[in-house]
């Protein structure tokens, strides 16, 4: 048997992502900034420290690909899971054979955790002995802000590397490795406008663009020289989203982020620009009345109680019709609600509650605003003393709310802006009133 033959066998079928996988730190492409031998980091690595990482970047900035390089280049054991299937005892597991890996071989463990930012606080708190006693060293990768996800603890005993996203330039090297790999030119098979197409499609993702490459190399090996793809026969090979969205992507999170900041601050311009390319990008129409919906309450409120009927009326719209037309009245509610006086003083009302709630704990509800449903009830003086208040000209009567030991300012606070003037101005008037007996 061709031990050698069959080696170069296994690699041809292997996926090009694979085949052009770095093998080491310094074939890295696109983190030289953080990685690069100029870099501290780098410097450290070089140098032999390995310390718990978290990785903090977009898809397709090489994440995987240096965790696995880190663990070849200190020759470590290396173990790849995912946050959303690995519960405690699974960790628990990888931890131990780490410590015995450590004790027995004096070899280290890096531990690669795809997503951690889905790790719940238990998971972190059975990872957290392992990377203190250095059982493993920790790799952890997430497209969120690790600060916001991870608990306090765990973070503090790794060091946050951001990746960016690939320039062109870096882009421009994977096509390099693949041309070398397929001993054929990109311009061979694509026109120059195709080729610019891909870059700009692959948008800084290394994945996109090496998968992409694989699919238009293999469709076009046995295409005659001088016979070329151009932009609509590559769209249509990689059924290409010509603006590049990816409802999992960094970008999903980002656009709908500039929507509704675009739509609190009352630029109906921004608003439906930001609209059009979730809708066009493929976005899931519900998903985005249904966040007007809460966006109508949340910065709105009371300063034009319309916001709500027309935000839910959008949502009924949009599931009774769908697309293309549902976009139509996505783009009304959109602009109505851009338009909107802005108010967040429900919303703080509630978070004010809370924080009450959270100091104050069970408060007894007052006596007189007790239900008096059963003769017992009645007997220990429930809703005796109550005052109805529309038994009063004003439809208002001063009367004790609160539980009587609860002492707190308003909490609900309106503003002077649209619809809520006048709810502010009725709260005052009420103060001003004498108390009827």
């Amino acid at each position: 048997m061709d031990l050698f033959s069959s080696s170069n066998a296994a690699l041809s079928s292997s996926p090009l992502s694979e085949i052009l996988r770095p093998k080491n730190l310094d074939e890295i492409i696109g983190q030289d900034k953080t990685l690069g031998p100029k870099s501290k980091l780098g410097q450290m690595l070089r140098k032999g420290y390995l310390p718990s990482l978290i990785i903090w970047g977009p898809p397709g900035t090489g994440k995987t690909t240096f965790a696995l390089a880190l663990s070849q280049h200190f020759n470590a054991h290396f173990e790849n899971i995912n946050a959303v299937d690995a519960g405690a005892k699974v960790l628990r597991e990888v931890g131990e054979k780490g410590r015995d890996r450590r004790l027995q071989f004096q070899q280290k463990t890096v531990l690669f955790v795809d997503e951690i930012h889905r790790f719940n606080k238990a998971q972190q708190d059975v990872l957290l002995p392992f990377v203190e006693k250095g059982d493993l060293v920790l790799v952890g990768a997430t497209t969120e802000n690790p600060s916001y996800e991870l608990n306090r603890a765990l973070l503090s005993r790794c060091r946050v590397v951001v990746f960016e996203r690939l320039s062109e330039e870096d882009l421009s090297k994977i096509v390099l490795r693949a041309e070398t790999h397929y001993k054929k030119p990109l311009e061979r098979i694509l026109t120059k406008d195709a080729i610019n197409n891909l870059l700009e499609y692959s948008d800084g993702d290394a994945r996109r663009l090496i998968n992409s490459l694989e699919i238009l190399y293999n469709f076009t090996k046995d295409q005659e020289d001088g016979e070329r793809l151009d932009v609509n026969d590559m769209r249509e090979l990689l059924q290409q989203n010509p603006l590049g969205y990816d409802k999992s992507s960094e970008m999903h999170y980002d656009l709908i982020s500039a929507f509704i900041k675009s739509v609190r601050g009352s630029d109906p311009d921004a608003a439906v620009y930001y609209l059009a390319r979730m809708i066009d990008g493929g976005e899931d129409p519900i998903f985005i009345a249904r966040r007007l919906i809460i966006l109508a309450s949340e910065d709105i409120g009371n300063a034009d109680p319309r916001a709500i009927s027309v935000a839910v009326s959008g949502l009924q719209a949009v599931e009774a019709i769908g697309l293309p037309e549902g976009a139509i009245t996505l783009s009304q509610v959109t602009t109505y609600l851009a338009c909107c006086p802005k108010s967040n003083a429900s919303y703080m009302a509630l978070n004010n509650a809370r924080a009450l709630v959270e100091k104050t704990r069970t408060q007894p509800v007052p006596l007189h605003l007790r239900s008096a449903k059963t003769a017992l009830a009645k007997d220990l003086g429930y809703g005796r003393d109550y005052r109805y208040p529309h038994n009063y000209p004003t439809g208002w009567v001063e009367q004790n709310y609160l539980p009587e030991e609860l002492e707190t300012g308003p909490l609900y606070e309106p503003t002077n802006r649209g619809f809520e003037k006048n709810i502010r101005d009725y709260l005052n008037w009420m103060k001003g009133q004498k108390p009827e007996k």
